[in-house]
C-alpha cells in the first residue's frame, strides 16, 4: 500500500491553460480599473488649487473687513504680499489676488496646468476655470475643470 502511494504518478496542480485564463482575467480587470485611478492625481491637484483659491477669498474678505477697501488686499503677480498690502495670506502660496474698489479677482493655478478664477464684482461672484496649460502642466479636463470657461464652471 505504501509502495503504491510513493510511486503513484497523479499529476496535481494547475494546467497551463488554467493559469493563462487567470492571468487574462486579471489583465481585463486591470484594464477596466486603471483609467479611473489615473485621473485621481489630477483631481487632487485641481482640488488643492480650488481650495487655495477659496481660502484666499476668506483672507481677502477678512482684510476688507479690517480696511474697508479691497485695493489694499492684494498680492503681486507671483502671489507674494507687497509691503503696501494689508492682506494676510495665512500661508497660502501661489495664489494671486487682484482688487478694484468694488471687488477682487483670485487666480490659482493647479499643477495640472488648469487655472481657477474667482471674481467678485458689483454684480456678484463668478467662478471660472480654464484648461490652458502652463509651466506646471499641460492642462486637463479630467481633473476639476468640468466646464472650461463657463461661469460657475467648477
Amino acid at each position: 500500500m505504501l509502495r503504491n502511494r510513493l510511486h503513484k504518478n497523479d499529476d496535481e496542480g494547475f494546467t497551463l491553460i488554467e493559469l493563462l485564463v487567470v492571468i487574462l482575467i486579471i489583465g481585463i480587470l486591470a484594464a477596466i480599473a486603471l483609467p479611473s485611478f489615473l485621473g485621481q492625481s489630477d483631481k487632487a491637484k485641481d482640488s488643492s488649487a480650488k481650495s487655495d483659491a477659496r481660502n484666499m477669498v476668506s483672507q481677502v474678505e477678512s482684510c476688507y473687513t479690517t480696511t474697508q477697501s479691497y485695493t489694499t488686499c492684494v498680492t503681486d503677480s507671483a502671489g507674494a504680499v507687497p509691503s503696501t498690502s494689508k492682506l494676510d495670506t495665512g500661508g497660502i502660496t501661489g495664489v494671486v489676488a487682484g482688487a478694484s474698489s468694488t471687488g477682487y479677482t483670485i487666480t490659482a493655478e493647479s499643477e495640472t496646468g488648469n487655472t481657477f478664477v474667482i471674481t467678485k464684482s458689483a454684480s456678484g461672484v463668478a467662478r471660472t476655470c480654464t484648461v490652458t496649460g502652463n509651466s506646471k502642466g499641460p492642462g486637463s479636463d479630467k481633473g476639476g475643470c468640468k466646464n472650461p470657461g463657463a461661469a460657475n464652471g467648477w
